[in-house]
């Protein structure tokens, strides 16, 4: 969806409203204010009534909620612009409602993440911050040798959403020679990988269990106890999607048991509150939920969200439109 008039010629910069956290600033290096006239009510007096009502663009910082009683305040606004992969945080069945577009972050961040998820895996599989702290900690000369770790090649990798990231991923893992298959909403006919048609069968034919899906009703724990088990003992989950993808709950219980091989995690159900017994295993890799944090992702990002503002304003298709259905 674009925008009625072609006005982004016009001699003043287009208005757009920002929507974010206090905690949640502009990226790096903000290109944004040279091109639009951004209206921020956490650095600027309170915009009034009559202004919001005119607002048609709305650009949300980070994960901050977009909820039909914020759409109440801005009777006019025909595009959300967002600056992340996910738009869990977006009511979308109401822009569907009100006939609003909502664009996301694309590709932006979908290489650094993929690299994330590997770095994670190795990580786990090669128990390299415990290794780090058996030397840091001067165990080596007492101990001896630290225990094995396990070899990434020929892993089988399930990769629960083949999408973007999960689509970077699988071409990672697959130069190392991993086996990959998927499970996404729909199969991808141009894809070779096996397709499998829910989480549990996927996890029973994987090692590894790498989460990258969107959030939503219906992937909401979708890593749960029975996919748990389907994965084994032996099995090992990476999670750079959403914390509430996995059942956090079963997966503290699974690796204390010792009914899971590991976890990566870079997100969590309670952020930033982790549960205290993933704090002391050696076989989980624990990360600040910031996989995509990298400069050249958010120069990356702003070219997205200046894209899609331009096309919008000029009255062309937009780079990152989130189907809503």
């Amino acid at each position: 969806m674009a925008g009625e008039n072609p006005n982004f010629q016009n001699t003043d910069p287009p208005t757009v409203l920002v929507h974010r956290f206090p905690s949640f600033d502009f990226p790096p290096g903000n290109r944004l204010s040279t091109q639009f006239h951004l209206l921020d009510p956490i650095t600027s007096p309170p915009t009034s009534p009559v202004l919001l009502h005119s607002i048609r663009a709305l650009l949300c910082i980070g994960p901050v909620p977009v909820t039909p009683e914020t759409l109440n305040r801005l009777p006019s606004l025909q595009i959300i612009v967002g600056s992340s992969a996910g738009v869990d945080h977006i009511d979308l069945t109401e822009c569907r409602r009100r006939n609003i577009a909502v664009t996301n972050a694309g590709s932006a961040f979908s290489e650094d993440t993929a690299d994330y998820a590997v770095a994670l895996l190795f990580g786990v599989l090669r128990r390299l911050p415990a290794g780090d702290r058996y030397v840091r900690d001067g165990f080596w000369p007492v101990n001896g040798d630290f225990p094995l770790g396990f070899k990434l090649g020929a892993k089988r990798v399930g990769i629960l959403g083949l999408g973007s990231i999960g689509s970077e991923v699988a071409k990672r893992l697959a130069a190392f020679g991993c086996s990959i298959a998927y499970f996404s909403r729909k199969k991808k006919t141009s894809v070779l990988f096996p397709y499998y048609e829910n989480a549990i069968d996927l996890a029973a034919n994987s090692d590894v269990l790498i989460v990258c899906c969107a959030l939503n009703d219906e992937t909401h724990h979708i890593v749960n106890k029975d996919v748990m088990v389907a994965l084994g003992k032996e099995g090992v989950i990476i999670n750079v999607g959403r914390g509430p993808l996995v059942d956090e709950k079963q997966l503290v219980e699974f690796l204390v048991r010792g009914e899971l091989g590991g976890a990566g995690l870079d997100v969590f159900e309670n952020e930033p509150n982790v549960p205290k017994e993933l704090l002391e295993r050696d076989n989980v890799v624990l990360s600040p939920h910031c996989s995509v944090a990298t400069p050249e992702s958010f120069e990356a990002l702003q070219d997205v969200i200046i894209a899609n503002l331009k096309a919008f304003f000029s009255n062309k298709p937009l780079v990152s439109p989130v189907q809503k259905d």
